[in-house]
């Protein structure tokens, strides 16, 4: 079973019990939180795609750690101007562990 969710403005493919890391979420860590945004669903012999939301889907979300990327740097030079300038940049990231894809009954 996976689904593919928006967490944070990003799209992710999840899988219970699976690590994912995602873009800053304001949830401490060893917290709980639930994703409703989701864009696709398959159980394994059947996939449910959203128009946009798949409805009554979610997954639980548990909040590992936050921390920073790897340095990104960029360098810019005009040449024969004696101009360089150099940008360093890290992105903030959360490390989460998907707990249960959950989806409601249909009557």
């Amino acid at each position: 079973m996976y689904a593919i969710v928006t967490v944070a403005g990003e799209q992710t493919r999840v899988s219970p019990g699976e690590a994912v890391r995602v873009p800053r979420l304001s949830q401490e860590p060893g917290s709980v939180t639930t994703v409703d945004t989701v864009l696709l669903l398959s159980d394994g012999d059947s996939i449910t795609v959203g128009n946009p939301l798949v409805e009554g889907a979610s997954v639980e979300l548990e909040v590992v750690e936050h921390g920073l990327s790897d340095k990104i740097t960029h360098v810019k030079k005009i040449r024969r101007k004696h101009h360089r300038r150099r940008r360093g940049h890290r992105q903030a990231y959360t490390d989460v562990i998907v707990k249960d894809i959950l989806v409601a009954a249909k009557e």
